[in-house]
């Protein structure tokens, strides 16, 4: 059987692990990783894998792996990409090619830590694609009095807007962020974003592209 992204979508399995993840990151207070971000890091992910030109299986294993990628978080934070591809092999390793399976799974295990080695463009897709997301729809609370408190709801909260754009032609791979300095510091989204950052411009040079940021029209990186 071929995976496709529709299908996953569907799969009981899979939305009850999502579903889970959704109740226990609420309890924590995290910002959302669930549909709204599935479907964002997902969209990316076959985005920039089509426009470098990865053929349509790749870019279709690259919206899957990017749509299971932190399933997982419902069995513990700290090591949810792992518990993530777990549950992904278990569901499918009997149903679906295991070649694909296995590189599915690898993609997740990969998307989170850059101490694990990018082994291939797939995994470098989902990780500029989740890493990019990063806007205030991905707060749950709207007490203000919360989200200041918190600096990752309050730098999530600031970005009013995010694109994300590909130019084959000059091999870039540009993140343009519309930041709300006046609800927090620049510097609170170096803090927190710096290391994920960083992830992308090791997922872009793999992809042989350079990876920019810009914040508020100034290039920063």
């Amino acid at each position: 059987m071929e995976l496709s992204l529709k299908q996953i979508k569907q799969d009981p399995r899979i939305n009850a692990f999502i579903d889970q993840t959704d109740k226990y990151l609420k309890v924590l207070g995290y910002t959302d990783h669930c549909r709204r971000h599935l479907d964002i890091v997902s969209d990316r992910a076959r985005m920039i894998a089509s426009k470098i030109g990865l053929k349509k299986h790749a870019q279709e294993t690259a919206a899957i792996a990017a749509w299971c990628h932190d399933m997982g978080n419902f069995l513990g934070r700290t090591q949810h990409h792992y518990w993530a591809a777990m549950l992904f092999s278990q569901c499918f390793i009997n149903e679906a090619n295991p070649e694909d399976v296995s590189t599915i799974s690898q993609v997740i295990v990969s998307h989170d830590k850059d101490d694990l080695k990018i082994v291939d463009k797939v995994t470098a897709c989902v990780i500029i694609a989740d890493k990019s997301d990063v806007h205030r729809s991905r707060v749950k609370t709207k007490n203000i009095a919360e989200i200041k408190a918190d600096i990752h709801d309050r730098v999530n909260y600031a970005v009013t807007d995010n694109k994300l754009q590909v130019d084959k032609q000059k091999k870039t791979i540009t993140l343009s962020l519309k930041l709300d300095t006046k609800f927090t510091d620049m510097m609170d989204y170096f803090a927190i974003f710096v290391e994920r950052m960083n992830y992308c411009q090791k997922a872009a040079a793999y992809l042989g592209y350079t990876f920019h940021l810009k914040i508020n029209s100034t290039k920063l990186a």
